[in-house]
């Protein structure tokens, strides 16, 4: 059996990278931050070795659970290289509550994994803050998560994001539903940016064209192209629930990530429909335009790539599709009609109609 040599100096687990009484100091920052998530179910609070929810309490009568799991991607890159950490914590929830409630679901809780070489407490505090935020902005509890310092895996400053969310919905509200037919309304609701998809091109489309994170943008006076880039994922959970709530119709939704309106529409019609979608009912963001150009793409890959301004795609039958418009401004949102559906006359689900180009 090996001897504890009187040559050799203790080696403890902070000389090899891991810092213990940091990630305690980040638990005791996260407290008040959970605490201000509280919502209908949550038991306890955070700290112990898994978070408990109650179902029964919400309401629910025939419920389903629905779980989702998403990351930032890349666009953490522009996070840590412009040092505005605030606002990934809210992409990160945006990604995975959009993701539930397209199928009627209601956020429940979150949870998060944070990860990095060597721990800096207060970078992790700001985006652990931008998190809570974002459950806040979606209604479910921030019920826990896990913290890795993992010394050698990444870069001096980098750091990985991943997120858990699981929400409810009742049986018979469960989407798509399936009276979907030629002829039904498609709304949509705008994005607030690039979201957090398809920033691979981004950045290297920012390499081309010369620029810094911290030059003025080209498309927005008054802004750097960082600040500009890195405004969180639009979270659309509050006038959806509300909508289907309050008007029993709508049929389907997509949340539009990555493969853009070209991919994700299809993902959620049966397929004896295509969507019909007119490109003239909107004007591309300016941060696309600029994009288009600089990476010199075609409308057929931008809309593969990017948003393009479209965050959320609703279906809905075409008398009820004023309604819903309607419910969806009273609750802040900014619909417009987007085009409709139609019966497939090929192997594509998605026809668009005019230019992003005009």
């Amino acid at each position: 059996m090996p001897t504890k040599s009187k040559d050799k100096a203790p080696l403890t687990y902070r000389d090899a990278g891991v810092d213990i009484d940091a990630g305690n100091a980040l638990v005791k920052a996260i407290g008040p931050l959970a605490a201000k998530t509280a919502r209908a179910g949550l038991l306890g609070g955070i700290g112990g070795f898994g978070g408990l929810f109650d179902l029964k309490s919400c309401g629910f009568k025939d419920p389903l659970l629905v779980a989702a799991t998403d990351g930032v991607g890349t666009k953490l890159k522009l996070a840590i290289e412009t040092g505005a950490h605030d606002g990934i914590g809210i992409d990160l929830v945006a990604m995975n509550v959009n993701d539930l409630v397209v199928q009627g679901a209601e956020p429940l809780f979150f949870l998060d994994y944070f990860a990095t070489g060597k721990l800096d407490v207060s970078v992790a505090e700001r985006v652990i803050a931008g998190i809570a935020e974002g459950c806040r902005e979606a209604g479910c509890a921030l019920i826990g998560g896990e913290t890795a310092e993992m010394p050698g895996l990444y870069a001096e400053g980098d750091y990985d994001l991943a997120g858990f969310a699981v929400g409810g919905v009742e049986r018979a509200e469960l989407l798509p539903r399936t009276d979907l037919q030629a002829g039904d309304a498609i709304l949509a609701l705008p994005s607030s940016g690039v979201h957090s998809n398809g920033f691979s091109l981004v950045r290297r489309v920012v390499e081309r064209s010369g620029l810094g994170w911290n030059d003025p943008a080209p498309f927005a006076p008054g802004k750097t192209l960082g600040e500009t880039l890195i405004t969180p994922t639009r979270i659309y959970v509050r006038p959806l629930l509300k909508a289907m709530r309050k008007t029993k119709a709508i049929k389907a939704l997509a949340h539009i990530t990555g493969g853009g309106l070209t991919e994700n529409i299809p993902r959620v019609l049966p397929a004896s429909l295509a969507a019909e979608i007119n490109l003239r009912s909107f004007d591309l963001l300016p941060v696309f335009r600029w994009l288009q150009a600089e990476a010199a793409l075609d409308d057929a890959e931008m809309l593969r790539t990017f948003n393009c301004g479209v965050g959320m795609v609703i279906v809905v039958a075409r008398t009820k599709a004023d309604a819903v418009e309607a419910c969806l401004r009273e609750a802040g949102g900014r619909p417009w009609h987007l085009g409709r559906l139609d019966l497939r006359q090929d192997q594509h689900g998605v026809r668009f109609i005019g230019s992003l180009t005009r």
